[in-house]
């Protein structure tokens, strides 16, 4: 996979398998790719519900929050509804789970 970042540079989906490949090991690493797609490739759409799931098992909560937003609004400005549905019901799960 980082042969083909190197290749393709642009590519916003090279980036984000490659932070799937880190998230169960390396996840600090994950973290830094997931966030350089963030930056990098905002429109992409895939990144937020794993970028915002894993700043919470990080602890990292408040960025949870704001991921899990921003993931929803992209995903009503694209028009994806199933996208939309899960990002909402992971962000309640989420909700949830800190009120606790």
């Amino acid at each position: 996979m980082k042969e083909q970042i190197q290749a393709e540079p642009d590519e916003a989906f090279n980036y984000y398998a490659l932070s799937l490949e880190y998230l169960e090991k390396e996840p600090q690493k994950s973290l830094e790719l997931f966030e350089n797609l963030l930056i990098k490739f905002p429109d992409y759409l895939p990144t937020y519900y794993h970028a915002a799931n894993l700043y919470f098992n990080l602890n990292i909560l408040e960025k949870a929050k704001e991921t899990y937003e921003k993931g929803i609004i992209l995903a009503q400005n694209l028009k994806k509804e199933k996208t939309e549905k899960e990002l909402k019901s992971a962000y309640q799960m989420f909700l949830d789970e800190i009120d606790e």
